[in-house]
């Protein structure tokens, strides 16, 4: 079975993390993320690189803080795991304590005193008069309008068209000149 080489640095996000860069240095840190060119983030790094002394021509570890650290992919050589991720402290504290324990009822958010009388507690009590919704008096029934209603149906043709359908005859709708 293959993977992608994105699912296999999403394993090791969060891990304690060790990259060797080009020059020589290590950069040990927390592996908090990285992008399709490999730039990595690395946060509480601590970088690490060997130093000569030029009079006694020994060599020895320096190391420095450097925090929140970005590293470009093209400098980066490796990485290997130096530890498992952090125990979120969080999580551990909320996890629920095993054994018997008191279940009670949630009450919905009402408060107990109108629960009680069966009044109802503010903004609860219904739609407000004014807020939402068309004016009071456009609700109410009009009085009948007193002028005669309009035919929109097929009463008569309209002037000039004759009683009649085409090549029937009628008034102005002869056949010919008269």
């Amino acid at each position: 079975m293959s993977m992608s080489k994105s699912s296999k640095m999403l394993q090791y996000l969060n891990y304690r993390m060790r990259i060797t860069i080009q020059d020589g240095r290590q950069v040990v840190g927390q592996f908090m993320a990285f992008d399709k060119h490999m730039n990595l983030v690395i946060g509480d790094a601590e970088e690490f690189r060997m130093v000569k002394c030029k009079r006694t021509k020994e060599v020895k570890e320096e190391k420095r803080t450097l925090g929140l650290l970005l590293v470009r992919g093209e400098e980066v050589i490796s990485m290997s795991v130096e530890g498992p991720p952090p125990i979120d402290e969080n999580k551990a504290r909320k996890a629920p304590a095993s054994g018997p324990g008191a279940g009670r009822a949630a009450g919905r958010g009402v408060p107990a005193q109108f629960a009680a009388s069966g009044e109802r507690a503010p903004g609860l009590g219904g739609p407000v008069r004014g807020v939402g919704g068309p004016a009071p008096g456009s609700m109410q029934a009009q009085p009948a309008a007193s002028s005669a209603p309009v035919n929109y149906g097929r009463g008569m043709p309209p002037p000039g068209m004759g009683m009649g359908g085409p090549g029937m005859g009628g008034p102005g709708m002869g056949r010919g000149m008269p």
